[in-house]
């Protein structure tokens, strides 16, 4: 039963109001049929994404059952997190805030009927969050892509992922997502994203560097057209002008496409080879190493191993040695017997076997592998940040179980990527560890209890 505005009036003077204190315009609320709190579920949007909304542009909730669902935009994901309110929030279409209200409205007394079309006491919160993309890794690599001429290989469909197929597994936003394949050096292969075998990649790579020793090009020009040409009877041109993509910058000069090499994205690779055949190397013969195994002209230095590399499996043994391995990029991952010389450890690319005279340091190792000083005689390993957990305190723990005692030069690598908006290591590294010093050095480690 609806209310008249002389009822409404009477109710406000026995709540012992002043009329002249409110709007003129009463709302009289009633309950439609059927009502319950749990045919709407409110969410809390900020003004970008009421923007967003407006626009008829639309909002994804992704996740598998297993997973915490996120809702992703065109470009951020955010976490849903379920906020409980001690007010009972009503939906009530068509009701009029009291900036809705015009001065016609205020004249004078009126009353407005409005029916509660549902009725909750909590709504969804929106926090802004990194995308998970460790999944997207780990399904490319059900199918790697070896190269062609494997009979009857891309008439097979399972372990292969369109960017369809991607979206609905992996919780990130398009531009998040697709940004990802390209850190990650993913490629489309007849309507599919793969992500190419290490040793595949490596190939293609050692082509083209070769190529440019043999036309004594310079690494910072290298012609598209003239190298599809040469090399398109080796491999398919869209897998070399990929691989260029990988490893390159492209630019136009006289209407012509070139390339320039990336030397860090080129000697991180390098590095990764050697790196991913032992647990635990020699420092100072990897750096050796190292330096002979890249194209003459580039410089290597230890940061450049950053976060990006491919294939996972190493050989596990302790007192490994550089001396031991005989590595080729190609197809063929080999172990050198005993008394090897270091001077036979050769890095084949493509289809000669050669010793390259580079410049390396180690500055350009920074998030792919860890350097241990404090080891006699000094030692580096491989340690990717993408093998590491995508959450906060499981990252730290997984760290301070590998190691006791970081220094923050050694640790940042391996946490900036956790960092928020306006979040820096040193935020992370005050919630999450603890500082001390150690022989005069500062140096972290983990507020919990972690096993070692």
């Amino acid at each position: 039963m609806s209310r008249t505005l002389e009822e409404v009036q009477a109710t406000i003077q026995i709540a012992k109001l002043k009329e002249n204190d409110l709007h003129n315009t009463s709302h009289c609320l009633t309950f439609g049929e059927s009502v319950s709190s749990g045919d709407y579920c409110l969410m809390e949007l900020d003004d970008t994404l009421c923007k967003h909304i407006e626009a008829g542009k639309s909002l994804v909730i992704r996740g598998d059952q297993d997973e915490r669902a996120v809702l992703c935009s065109e470009d951020k994901t955010y976490d849903l997190k379920i906020a409980d309110t001690s007010n009972l929030l009503l939906l009530v279409p068509g009701c009029l805030t009291p900036d809705q209200l015009t001065t016609d409205n205020q004249a004078s007394s009126q009353l407005v009927h409005a029916q509660i079309w549902g009725f909750s006491n909590s709504y969804w919160e929106l926090r802004k969050r990194h995308p998970k993309l460790k999944k997207l890794k780990r399904l490319l690599m059900e199918n790697p892509y070896e190269g062609p001429g494997i009979s009857g290989q891309e008439d097979v469909t399972e372990g292969k992922y369109t960017m369809g197929d991607l979206l609905e597994r992996i919780q990130a936003s398009e531009e998040e997502l697709e940004a990802q394949l390209q850190t990650i050096h993913a490629c489309d292969v007849n309507g599919y994203w793969r992500l190419l075998d290490f040793d595949y990649e490596m190939k293609l790579l050692g082509h083209i560097t070769q190529l440019v020793d043999s036309e004594s090009w310079s690494f910072s020009k290298v012609p598209l057209r003239v190298s599809l040409e040469e090399l398109g009877r080796l491999e398919p041109q869209e897998m070399i002008e990929h691989s260029f993509n990988c490893y390159g910058r492209r630019y136009t000069d006289n209407d012509e496409v070139f390339f320039a090499l990336n030397e860090d994205k080129v000697c991180r690779a390098t590095a990764q080879m050697l790196l991913q055949n032992a647990a635990k190397f020699n420092l100072a013969e990897f750096q050796e190493v190292w330096q002979q195994s890249v194209p003459d002209g580039m410089g290597t230095r230890l940061d450049q191993l950053k976060v990006r590399m491919g294939s996972d499996w190493q050989l596990r043994g302790m007192g490994t040695r550089l001396d031991q391995l005989k590595v080729r990029m190609g197809s063929d991952w080999q172990l050198r017997g005993m008394g090897t010389r270091l001077d036979q450890l050769k890095v084949r690319m493509g289809s000669d076997w050669q010793l390259r005279g580079m410049g390396t340091r180690l500055d350009q190792l920074k998030s792919l592998a860890l350097v241990d000083r404090s080891s006699k005689p000094e030692t580096i390993s491989l340690l990717r940040v993408e093998d590491l957990p995508e959450d906060t305190l499981e990252r730290f723990t997984h760290l301070f179980t590998m190691r006791q005692k970081w220094t923050e030069e050694d640790i940042t690598p391996y946490i900036q990527d956790l960092c928020g908006e306006k979040q820096t290591t040193g935020a992370l590294l005050t919630k999450y560890a603890r500082l001390s010093t150690q022989n005069g050095m500062k140096v972290f480690n983990s507020r919990r209890l972690v096993a070692t």
